[in-house]
């Protein structure tokens, strides 16, 4: 039984504020206690983020609901992936695949939220750690992918790929989408991935514009990790996670890019699915 709920809105979005006051008028009365984000809370600074800023929630809260798009949900799933609590998105953004309800159906599935009609399903998340001179630099989670590209003005860069420490191939050309299930509608399909059904456990390795006649997916189990060597001299390399986050890199840096321990919980209704939104977005 849900007894708390804590609302992360992305106030730069147009009707947010509308449906943000639809929530709380749908909820009052029924003994569930809402808990909202402010602009202040949700429009940090460099170098803080959702946990800091909303301490308090863990102990109140049995469920999130994000209010926005597929970028809010990215950015609070990477934030509070270990508080561990389940997700749900109403989309106030462009067609996504994680929101799982728009604002129009939205009294509905609150009400299946009232009655238990609906489950949690986990998605696999990504970690990527970045060392330089063997020493460890930084990490960062992603649910969707890790993106190792050419800096806006830069040459072409080189990544030795491996698999395991297993050598695979270098491959040269504007960077590699290193992506999750869950990511294989966004990035990754852009630069020629498969689809890839979100509950699976595996990662997408995609070079991005290779410089070579070879550009298909390589696809690894979940269980398995991609080191990728930097050759960038001459040119410079970024690093972003979910394309939200990241940090420059330096020639001769190592990637390793794998599964997560931290998982995403997102709140699935019985009428809605992955093929039926997968066929909507094919559609237009």
């Amino acid at each position: 039984m849900i007894k708390g709920i804590g609302l992360i809105p992305n106030w730069e979005k147009e009707n947010t504020a509308l449906v943000v006051e639809q929530i709380h008028a749908f909820f009052r009365g029924r003994n569930i206690a809402l808990y909202t984000a402010d602009r202040k809370q949700t429009n940090f600074p460099a170098g803080t983020s959702l946990a800091s800023e909303l301490a308090a929630w863990p102990d109140l809260i049995d469920l999130i609901i994000v209010v926005g798009g597929d970028g809010t949900i990215l950015r609070a799933a990477r934030d509070l992936a270990h508080w561990e609590i389940p997700i749900l998105g109403i989309n106030v953004g462009h067609k996504g695949f994680l929101a799982e309800i728009e604002v129009e159906q939205m009294d509905r599935y609150l009400q299946y939220l009232l009655s238990g009609q609906y489950e949690y399903r986990e998605r696999m998340m990504l970690e990527a750690i970045v060392c330089r001179g063997g020493k460890e630099q930084a990490r960062h989670l992603a649910l969707n992918d890790i993106v190792i590209s050419r800096g806006p003005f830069s040459r072409i860069i080189k990544l030795d790929t491996y698999i395991n420490h297993e050598f695979l191939e270098s491959y040269t050309g504007d960077g590699i989408v290193v992506a999750s299930p869950t990511g294989s509608t966004g990035y990754s399909l852009s630069a020629g991935g498969p689809i890839i059904n979100p509950v699976l456990e595996l990662l997408i390795i995609i070079p991005i514009c290779p410089h070579s006649l070879y550009n298909r997916a390589v696809i690894i189990t979940g269980s398995e990790s991609v080191q990728l060597n930097v050759h960038s001299r001459q040119s410079q390399a970024v690093l972003t996670a979910d394309g939200q986050v990241g940090l420059t890199l330096e020639d001769k840096d190592t990637i390793t890019v794998r599964r997560a321990a931290q998982r995403v919980k997102l709140v699935q209704f019985a009428d809605t699915s992955f093929y039926r939104l997968l066929r909507q977005k094919l559609k237009g």
